[in-house]
């Protein structure tokens, strides 16, 4: 049995009214700027079924045909680098917070540290209060460095002090703990410029703040130990950080100088050479003299032949002009003025072309 015959259903006629009623099948006009949304009821079946709601446009895209697609959530606003390209970078800041030159030239106050990589007692993991964490940076030597990030503090310039941005400041000491979950950093993070941070999550913009290595870096003794266990050794691989092994340098002895100049080095190197055989230009005979004389010794009398022979011809040929070129004398100059006036006269009197008989005279043609 079909579900229709099922439910009884009754005709609607004026006598039995609706519980709601009835409304024009046509919406109110949109607001002004806003995309006319399509009716839900079509012109030309007007008991079409019941749609999707319609889903408004945002104001940023109303007036347009179309939105953008909204940013993706968790997309990383940096460029993607591997992974062992960041090992690399976090062992190099590491190793560098270890040479007290490279922490000095970063500008670090570590005139009273005993010792770097300084390491000091789990114990300081328990405390809870700020007081008593100064009074350990003080006890250490690293409380003029985290006085010098306090003194530091600045108002931004330009317009990053608008943007939830406004005081910047210089880093100081960072606190490296072993022990998940310590008390430790309750206690020095309301410290300025002091980090803190877990062995096993060591960020790199914490030990190299703006590219620059040599952090002071102030160890725990858990968070020591756990180096070998997080980044490996030299001849073991890390237990946390599959297949990673640390890299080894190229040379055990940077002072390339020293190894170059040493005992062993020099003893069998060759001597230092001190005949120096300094090869000869070559040059082209074509275009310098002494150089095709060496060839041809009979060039320079051929040259100086050719160079008579030019002067010969030069002077031949302004003798011949000259002769061409002869001066007249004032009696032909006369002459030929007058013949010249006495045409011009003629041509004036000729030019009368009525008379064909003048016109023919003029032109010397006979009939």
């Amino acid at each position: 049995m079909s579900s229709a015959s099922s439910t009884p259903t009754s005709p609607r006629t004026a006598a039995s009214p609706t519980p709601f009623p009835a409304r024009p099948a046509t919406r109110p006009p949109p607001s002004p700027g806003a995309p006319a949304a399509p009716s839900p009821v079509s012109p030309a079946s007007p008991a079409a079924g019941p749609t999707a709601p319609a889903r408004e446009p945002s104001a940023t895209c109303a007036a347009a045909a179309g939105c953008s697609p909204p940013p993706r959530s968790g997309a990383a606003g940096t460029a993607a680098v591997n992974v062992n390209q960041r090992r690399f970078a976090v062992v190099s800041a590491l190793a560098a917070s270890s040479v007290p030159s490279l922490v000095l030239a970063r500008g670090h106050k570590i005139e009273s540290v005993p010792e770097l990589p300084l390491v000091v007692s789990d114990s300081i993991e328990s405390v809870e209060k700020t007081s008593a964490a100064i009074k350990i940076l003080n006890q250490i030597g690293a409380l003029p460095d985290a006085n010098k990030a306090k003194d530091s503090t600045a108002i931004r310039p330009g317009k990053g002090k608008m943007r939830n941005r406004r005081y910047i400041s210089r880093k100081g000491p960072l606190i490296v703990y072993g022990t998940e979950g310590a008390k430790i950093v309750k206690a020095f993070r309301n410290i300025p410029g002091v980090d803190v941070a877990n062995v096993e999550r060591l960020n790199l913009l914490k030990l190299a703040p703006g590219g620059h290595l040599g952090r002071f870096v102030v160890w725990t003794k858990s968070a020591f130990e756990k180096l070998d266990k997080v980044f490996g050794t030299f001849e073991k691989g890390s237990e946390v950080k599959k297949g990673y092994v640390l890299p080894r340098a190229k040379m055990g002895n940077a002072d390339l100088g020293r190894i170059i100049n040493s005992d062993e080095v020099q003893s069998v190197v060759r001597p230092i050479t001190k005949d120096v055989k300094r090869r000869t230009l070559k040059k082209n005979p074509l275009n310098n003299l002494n150089a095709m004389l060496k060839l041809n010794p009979y060039a320079k009398t051929a040259r100086r032949m050719s160079l008579l022979a030019e002067a010969q011809r030069v002077k031949a040929k302004a003798e011949k002009l000259d002769k061409k070129r002869s001066k007249v004398s004032k009696e032909e100059a006369a002459a030929i003025k007058a013949a010249g006036k006495s045409w011009y006269k003629t041509m004036v009197t000729d030019s009368d072309y009525a008379e064909f008989e003048n016109f023919t005279k003029w032109l010397g043609v006979t009939q």
